[in-house]
C-alpha cells in the first residue's frame, strides 16, 4: 500500500451510496474518508485501552495538505501508543462546551478568515462585526451559559421569544447614532439568524453534531416602507441647497447626492475609488459588495457628479476624508442636520435606497430591471448578465435624471432634457 499523496487523494471520487476509504501506507490507521458530497475528510483510526474502535477526525482535505494531516495524525497515533484516547477527550471536551465557547470560536475563527460565507469567500469584517454586536448584546447574555449539549430547537425559538419581548435590554446609551436596545421581533430575527449560521459554522467544522436551530421559524417582523416622494424630494434638494450656501459640507452633501442618484448601499458610495469608474460604459467596477464583486450601471446624471468630486492626489476615493487616507465617514451626519432643516423623519441612507427604487417603479422599470440597478443577488443566468442591456443604461439614465431634478442644483441643459 502506498503513501498517501495530495495527488492520489485529489483523484478520489465519491459513490453516491456509501463512503469510500484510502488508507495510508506509511502510517498505519490514518486515512481520508470521501464522503457522497464529495467532502473529503483526513482522520486515524485505532483502538483504545479497552480495545474499542475510535476514529478521530483531523480535517478536512483542502484546508489541511496531505503531509500536514499525516503530521497530525502521527502525534495523535503517539497519545494512543501513551494511553490516551483523543476522540473520547474531544467528545468529551465537546459536550463541556457553551454557547458562549461556540461564538468565541466562530469570532476567532471568522477574523481569521477560516470560515466561508454564502459566497464560497471569508466572511466579511463587518458581518463579523454585527455578528460580535448580537452576541455581546443577546447571545451571551440570555443563553451564552447554556451548555451546548442538550441545546434544542425549543430552547432556540424561546430565546427568540425573550429579545422579541425586550429581555436584553443590555446596551447602554451611546452618543452618535444607535442606542439602547429595545428587543421586537427584527432583532430577535436577526439575532437567531447569527445564532443558526454561528452553529452551521460549528456543525460543519466538526465542532458539533447537529445544529439546533436547524429549521428554527424566524419570527416576522414589520419590513420598513419609509422612501421619499416627490415632494419630499424637492423638500430635501432645496434644503441641501441652502445649506451648501450656509457652508455644509460639500463632500457630504454630494455623497447623499450620489446615493439618490444611484441607489448605492452607503458603505459602496462612499468607500468608491476614483478608478473604478467606467464613465463611457455608465458603470461602476465595484470588487466587493455585500453579494460579491459587480459591475453597476448608473445613469450619467451619477457619473457627472461623480466625475465632478475634487480630486485630491494622494486619495483614490471619489469621497475622501477630510484628513487621513480614509474615505469620508460623516454622510449620516450631515443627512441628519439636513432632514432636521427639510422637517424630513425617519430618513437614513438606505432610505435613500429605497427612493431609487421607488423612483425607478414610479416611472414604470420592472422588478427585474431595479434589482439589476440595485446590484441585488442574481436569481438566474439572465439577471447575472443583465448588465450587458443597454436596457439597463437607459433605465439608469432615466431614474438618475428625473431625481437630479429635484435634488441637484444647476444643472446642463443636456441633463435636463434627458429627466423631462
Amino acid at each position: 500500500m502506498a503513501r498517501l499523496t495530495k495527488r492520489e487523494v485529489d483523484s478520489l471520487r465519491p459513490l453516491p451510496d456509501r463512503d469510500v476509504f484510502a488508507w495510508d501506507g506509511e502510517i498505519r490507521g490514518f486515512g481520508v474518508r470521501v464522503k457522497p458530497t464529495g467532502s473529503k475528510t483526513y482522520f486515524v483510526q485505532y483502538r483504545n485501552a479497552d480495545g474499542r474502535t475510535r476514529r478521530l477526525v483531523i480535517g478536512k482535505h483542502g484546508i489541511l495538505a496531505t503531509d500536514e494531516a499525516r503530521d497530525l495524525g502521527r502525534q495523535k497515533l503517539a497519545e494512543v501508543c501513551k494511553g490516551d484516547d483523543p476522540s473520547a477527550e474531544r467528545r468529551a471536551a465537546r459536550a463541556g462546551m457553551t454557547i458562549a465557547d461556540i461564538c468565541d470560536w466562530y469570532l476567532k475563527e471568522g477574523r481569521a478568515g477560516r470560515l466561508l460565507g454564502r459566497n464560497r469567500r471569508p466572511i466579511k469584517v463587518t458581518t463579523l462585526n454585527g455578528d460580535a454586536g448580537r452576541i455581546a448584546v443577546h447571545i451571551k447574555p440570555l443563553i451564552g451559559a447554556r451548555p451546548i449539549r442538550g441545546f434544542i430547537l425549543a430552547d432556540v425559538e424561546k430565546f427568540q421569544a425573550e429579545i422579541a419581548a425586550g429581555r436584553s435590554l443590555t446596551r447602554a446609551k451611546k452618543k452618535g447614532r444607535g442606542g439602547r436596545t429595545t428587543g421586537g421581533p427584527g432583532v430577535a430575527g436577526r439575532a437567531v439568524s447569527t445564532l443558526r449560521g454561528l452553529l452551521g459554522h460549528a456543525r460543519r467544522h466538526g465542532l458539533i453534531e447537529t445544529n439546533p436551530a436547524l429549521g428554527v421559524r424566524i419570527v416576522a417582523s414589520n419590513r420598513k416602507l419609509r422612501w421619499l416622494n416627490r415632494d419630499e424630494l424637492t423638500i430635501l434638494g432645496a434644503a441641501m441647497a441652502a445649506a451648501e450656501r450656509q457652508g455644509e459640507h460639500p463632500t457630504g452633501l454630494a455623497a447623499i447626492r450620489a446615493l439618490l442618484l444611484t441607489g448605492f448601499r452607503r458603505l459602496e458610495m462612499l468607500g468608491m475609488h476614483r478608478a473604478w469608474i467606467r464613465d463611457k460604459e455608465h458603470s461602476i467596477c465595484l470588487p466587493e459588495t455585500k453579494t460579491g464583486q459587480q459591475v453597476r450601471i448608473v445613469g450619467q446624471a451619477a457619473i457627472d457628479l461623480l466625475m465632478e468630486q475634487p480630486r485630491r492626489d494622494d486619495s483614490p476615493f471619489v469621497f475622501p476624508a477630510d484628513w487621513g487616507d480614509g474615505h469620508f465617514i460623516g454622510v449620516v451626519r450631515v443627512l441628519d442636520r439636513i432632514c432636521a432643516r427639510a422637517g424630513l423623519e425617519g430618513v437614513t441612507p438606505h432610505i435613500l435606497r429605497h427612493t431609487f427604487a421607488s423612483m425607478a417603479a414610479e416611472l414604470g422599470f420592472s422588478e427585474l430591471t431595479i434589482a439589476g440597478l440595485l446590484g441585488h443577488a442574481s436569481r438566474g443566468v439572465t439577471q447575472r448578465y443583465i448588465h450587458l442591456d443597454r436596457a439597463l443604461v437607459l433605465a439608469a439614465n432615466r431614474v438618475a435624471a428625473d431625481i437630479a431634478l429635484l435634488v441637484v442644483p444647476n444643472l446642463s441643459a443636456a441633463q435636463r432634457s434627458a429627466a423631462e
